[in-house]
């Protein structure tokens, strides 16, 4: 079973360097199937995973030719802070209010599904849409916010709502969404990370089951940048369609699976 949550960390990892989507929103839902560990500690597990793929994915990406938009994703990533620490908060009192860790999940995939179904739509047609060029700073902080809490809420560490956003309100193409994407999810997964620390709600987990994760996670990153070097505009347009078409299908079997 461990060699096989490896294996799903570093193929997650890989696809989130590559996509920006951060890797967690495979990673949570593949753990859930497996019914083996508790939400809280899936989430904490998965957190770490995707703040090393970030880490080490923005380290090889220095020198890539795709511009960090700094202003921007600086911006977006303070907001991601903020919105990291309330999302973890809300999941607590959800988590603390339903007294039942099979609701919160039930409740985390139909918001996922939901949120992951409206991307690819507009991921489809988005060739129709016109983007914009946001420059003011609170607006770009609060969009930062609504993602940042929505990755730390869902345990997932990003999602593919963070690359429609940026296409959307900021105008960037696939890769250098991809790259401020993983910029913004460094920022808010660690903001979880600390705020778990400090509060002291770090869940029962096995250290070497979280070794094994990051390690997947830090191979997936240096994989993913490899690729992204190599890969054109469409065919990360094209991976990124078919990761969420997987993701879709794994969230509503999770969901009924909670829920049951």
């Amino acid at each position: 079973m461990t060699f096989v949550i490896f294996l799903v960390c570093l193929a997650a990892s890989i696809v989130g360097a590559v996509s920006g989507i951060g890797g967690g929103v495979i990673i949570k839902p593949v753990m859930d199937t497996f019914g083996s560990y508790s939400v809280s500690t899936i989430n904490f597990l998965t957190s770490f995973t995707v703040f090393s793929m970030t880490a080490v994915t923005l380290l090889r990406n220095r020198n890539s030719g795709i511009v960090l938009e700094k202003k921007t994703s600086t911006t977006l990533a303070i907001g991601g802070i903020v919105g990291g620490l309330a999302g973890k908060q809300l999941f607590d009192v959800l988590k603390a209010g339903f007294g039942n860790d099979r609701l919160v999940g039930a409740t985390q995939y139909v918001v996922l599904t939901i949120l992951t179904v409206l991307v690819l739509i507009f991921t489809l047609f988005k060739s129709h849409v016109r983007p914009a060029k946001h420059e003011h700073v609170v607006f770009t902080g609060f969009i930062g916010l609504m993602l940042g809490g929505l990755a730390s809420f869902l345990g997932i560490g990003g999602g593919p709502i963070n690359i429609a956003v940026l296409y959307l309100f900021f105008a960037m193409d696939s890769k250098k969404a991809a790259l401020n994407s993983i910029y913004v999810i460094l920022f808010s997964q660690a903001a979880n990370l600390l705020m778990t620390f400090i509060q002291k709600t770090i869940p029962e987990f096995d250290p070497l089951l979280l070794a094994v994760m990051v390690t997947g996670g830090i191979g997936g990153g240096l994989i993913g940048s490899w690729l992204t070097k190599r890969l054109s505009l469409k065919g990360v347009d094209y991976l990124f369609s078919a990761v969420m078409a997987i993701i879709i299908v794994i969230s509503i079997l999770n969901f009924f699976r909670f829920i049951r």
